[in-house]
């Protein structure tokens, strides 16, 4: 697990493979996420959006930027938590994912950006 704390909101990412299947005729390797959000800070805050970044080692970056997370824009008390999981397919059994999340505090009313630590996405097979 790989955590990291911005602004008093601490992220932290546990990954686990999910198996190799084939679509449009090639091997994808099927890779998954649960992302914990907590406000350690005095604010209540809410996420309003996500940015991140995908590397495959068999493919180019890929940006992928939307509204909230898994559909859900949360709000967080201080002391909250918020945990959600999802997922993504790669080209290869090796590869990371990393970025940030838009929130707004509401207490000064500005929106932040909270990073998401870079977190590898490695099939156990292909470890030496």
């Amino acid at each position: 697990m790989v955590s990291q704390i911005t602004r008093g909101i601490k992220i932290s990412v546990l990954t686990s493979f999910e198996g190799t299947y084939f679509k449009n005729y090639r091997i994808h390797f099927a890779f998954s996420y649960e992302i914990k959000i907590e406000n350690h800070s005095k604010d209540s805050v809410q996420l309003v959006s996500r940015h991140w970044e995908i590397f495959d080692s068999l493919n180019e970056l890929e940006i992928v930027d939307g509204e909230g997370v898994i559909g859900k824009k949360p709000v967080l008390k201080p002391g909250e938590l918020y945990t959600y999981s999802s997922g993504c397919l790669l080209s290869s059994p090796h590869g990371a994912m990393k970025g940030h999340f838009n929130m707004i505090n509401f207490t000064t009313t500005k929106t932040f950006k909270v990073i998401v630590p870079s977190f590898r996405l490695s099939a156990p097979f292909a470890l030496n």
